[in-house]
């Protein structure tokens, strides 16, 4: 059983930036000593289905954090880290999670990382953002993603047959799917020319509920957050737009990343506010 993780976002007026600014200076290593935690980050938000520098809104606050003791991670509200940030908010949500699939690393680290299937020949494949296995292309090469994290199938051996749940993971559920890079500096210039594309290709996406960009720090160091209905709406959007499939198709060539991780959760559940999170306007929580 992969270890529950659970991600926290702030709603916090303008006028507390300062302070929320403060937090974020002070809090990164007390979140990490706090008791149960085996991984953390605070980030910065985006605004709803904005990626890249320019979108950053300085209303909302994160955190992703790995627990490996359930018990603390229930009691974290009332942490020192928590407390801190639950008197600044006006909202708050709290998402709980399990790792389904993981491929990558951040900051050296693999915090998500679940077993996973192999394949029928015994050599385990990795995985995109979506949980879909990501099959090699005919020469035997891992594909790699687009700026949305989301993989590019790898010729013919490559297809859309990756809903099958993962340990612990449920194929009819909610999904949430995270992705998080270190740009190359030398390529971030063509990295953020190209998001307004996936911007307008994830907007109308069947199956999205909310979707936000997130970022350690304002360039350099960044991720997205999405909720979808199910995991086969992360695989239709994934292989279903040509649009996408032109952006992603760049990655190889312009290779924008210096580190990247790409995972997909099962949403166990939502408290709190689900409107800190962007939830699309007349979509229920899926039961």
């Amino acid at each position: 059983m992969s270890r529950l993780i659970t991600l926290h976002v702030w709603r916090v007026p303008q006028t507390a930036l300062p302070q929320a600014l403060w937090r974020m200076a002070t809090d990164r290593q007390r979140l990490r000593r706090t008791r149960g935690v085996e991984f953390a980050k605070l980030l910065g938000t985006g605004r709803d289905l904005r990626f890249g520098p320019g979108a950053a809104d300085p209303t909302r606050w994160a955190a992703v954090i790995a627990w490996n003791d359930p018990d603390a991670a229930g009691r974290f509200d009332d942490s020192a880290v928590g407390r801190a940030w639950g008197a600044l908010a006006t909202a708050r949500c709290r998402v709980a999670l399990r790792a389904v699939r993981s491929r990558g690393v951040w900051a050296g680290r693999a915090p998500f990382d679940v077993d996973r299937p192999s394949g029928p020949d015994g050599v385990d494949r990795p995985s995109g953002p979506d949980g879909v296995d990501r099959p090699s292309g005919p020469d035997g090469v891992d594909r790699p993603s687009g700026p949305d994290g989301v993989d590019r199938p790898g010729g013919d051996a490559a297809r859309p047959d990756g809903d099958a749940p993962g340990p612990g993971g449920h194929a009819d559920g909610p999904v949430l799917v995270l992705t998080r890079a270190r740009l190359r500096p030398t390529r971030a210039v063509t990295f953020w020319r190209a998001i307004p594309a996936v911007e307008a290709t994830l907007a109308g996406a069947p199956g999205l509920l909310a979707a936000f960009g997130i970022g350690e720090a304002p360039l350099g160091w960044q991720g997205t957050v999405s909720v979808w209905r199910a995991a086969t709406d992360v695989t239709g959007f994934a292989y279903g737009r040509t649009e996408h499939r032109a952006v992603v198709t760049a990655t190889p060539v312009r290779r924008w990343y210096a580190e990247e991780l790409f995972a997909r959760f099962t949403v166990l559940h939502v408290d709190g506010d689900r409107d800190v999170l962007g939830w699309k306007e007349g979509e229920d929580y899926p039961r």
